[in-house]
């Protein structure tokens, strides 16, 4: 399943970071950075260009634009509109060095934060442009509320405080109704990996071995049998970026019978509605090739599992027509996916809380950490956040385990289906981003 990125999958080609070191005594605050002139100006061309005009090529390097095409570039405008609505304003620039810094750029229904990349050389053409965030124009929890009920098809969403009980629901809507949660379902693999880890079962360092099987899209695809990854880079690459690869490979590692076993242990309310609980691959085989799907539907749970373990197990992933999914069109969202309800999610997310308490869940907590999955000024309102989302045609799941400065847990969840259309994901995850910058307790 596609990861929910909170950003648009845009305009990369930015520079690599520049090192830093922490300094051995406070120092006295730093000068701000000035902009280069010819830095400014490349900026001041930047409202022309996101609006689709301007000269694309004078604008941007080379290298950018062998990786990101006019096409594509006016592609994920696109995608931006649909997202925040039409361009209205560049707002501030915020300098890191006088050739790159980060950008506040106002449209009608959200403010981007936009990192920029200059060429200090030649004749200073953009080289970097990374959009990091939409975060929704709504002012309350309220307003956000309002605004997901308000979308069309079907909407869920969860706001707990977690302590030494049960989660405390703060806030909900529809929060005991199942959806389609893509990708989400791979925080119950993490969970079987974390309880596995806890009970010296496994180690984060475990060395797996790759016996050449075929596997769905991501990292290890092309990888020669016999390729040791750790457990520790699988679970890493399977929560941070979804790589799909990964997360068969961890599946069937751990074992798909101890993977279902965690379910009942997290809180799942129907845990049988996952059962058998599907790879991606199996996943994506069952929704694009109509035979296999029909039969699988009508089966009860064992003549799914002998499905799955023959004539599914025997049909090459080349037979996926990918073009299904790249269509935009909700493929079976309401019979063939993984299903959990907000609250189901929230008590996963306490569940991975109360078991990565002390330096034994450090591993855990950093592979949950990694992406964010909303923007920087949200993100900077928690001293942690753990995040994953789930998206295909028709579906979007964000789920954000959040601790607050003072120490406090918090859980963020939400799931919008619709099986007649595609869902504007932009759109939805500046919304959960806006919700957890204004869940966040004062400061």
């Amino acid at each position: 399943m596609r990861a929910v990125a909170f950003l648009a999958p845009l305009l990369a080609c930015a520079t690599p970071s520049l090192a830093q070191t922490t300094p051995v005594a406070p120092a006295a605050p730093a000068a701000a950075v000035q902009p280069a002139k010819e830095f400014r100006d490349r900026v001041n061309q930047l409202p022309d260009l996101l609006q689709g005009k301007g000269d694309y090529d004078a604008a941007f390097s080379d290298v950018f634009r062998t990786q990101v095409p006019k096409a594509k570039f006016d592609a994920v405008l696109q995608q931006i509109a649909a997202a925040a609505g039409p361009y209205s304003d560049l707002q501030t620039l915020d300098a890191k060095t006088p050739w790159s810094g980060t950008l506040t750029v106002e449209y009608r229904d959200a403010i981007a934060t936009v990192a920029i990349d200059v060429d200090p050389a030649g004749d200073h053409r953009i080289t970097g442009l990374l959009v990091q965030g939409l975060t929704a124009r709504e002012a309350s929890l309220d307003a956000v509320e309002a605004a997901l009920k308000g979308l069309h098809g079907r909407t869920g969403y969860a706001l707990a405080r977690l302590g030494d009980g049960k989660p405390q629901l703060l806030r909900q809507h529809n929060a005991d109704q199942a959806f389609a949660i893509g990708s989400e379902f791979k925080l119950v693999i993490l969970a079987e990996l974390i309880r596995a880890t806890n009970a010296g079962e496994r180690s984060w360092d475990d060395m797996v071995t790759l016996d050449g099987s075929e596997l769905p899209g991501g990292g290890y695809t092309t990888k020669p049998a016999g390729t040791k990854v750790s457990l520790r880079e699988l679970a890493t690459q399977m929560i941070s970026i979804s790589d799909n690869s990964a997360t068969d490979i961890v599946l069937k590692t751990l074992g798909r019978a101890k993977v279902e076993a965690m379910m009942p242990v997290l809180g799942i309310a129907d845990p049988a509605r996952n059962r058998p609980f599907l790879g991606t691959g199996e996943l994506f085989k069952l929704k694009t090739i109509p035979a296999l799907r029909d039969r699988y539907l009508a089966a009860n749970e064992a003549g799914r599992r002998a499905l799955l373990a023959g004539e599914v197990a025997a049909t090459p992933l080349t037979k996926v027509d990918v073009g299904l999914f790249a269509a935009g069109k909700p493929l079976s969202i309401d019979t063939l996916e993984w299903f959990e309800t907000p609250a189901d999610l929230v008590r996963v997310m306490d569940w991975i809380r109360r078991n990565t308490e002390g330096p034994k869940g450090k591993d855990a907590r950093a592979v949950l950490s990694k992406n964010p999955g909303i923007p920087p000024l949200a993100a900077g309102k928690w001293s942690y956040v753990g995040y994953k989302g789930g998206s295909e045609p028709g579906v979007i799941a964000m789920t954000l385990l959040l601790q607050s400065k003072d120490g406090g847990w918090t859980v963020l969840s939400a799931s919008w289906n619709d099986p007649a259309q595609e869902v504007e994901q932009g759109r939805f995850a500046g919304l959960i981003g806006k919700a957890a910058e204004l869940a966040a307790p004062p400061q």
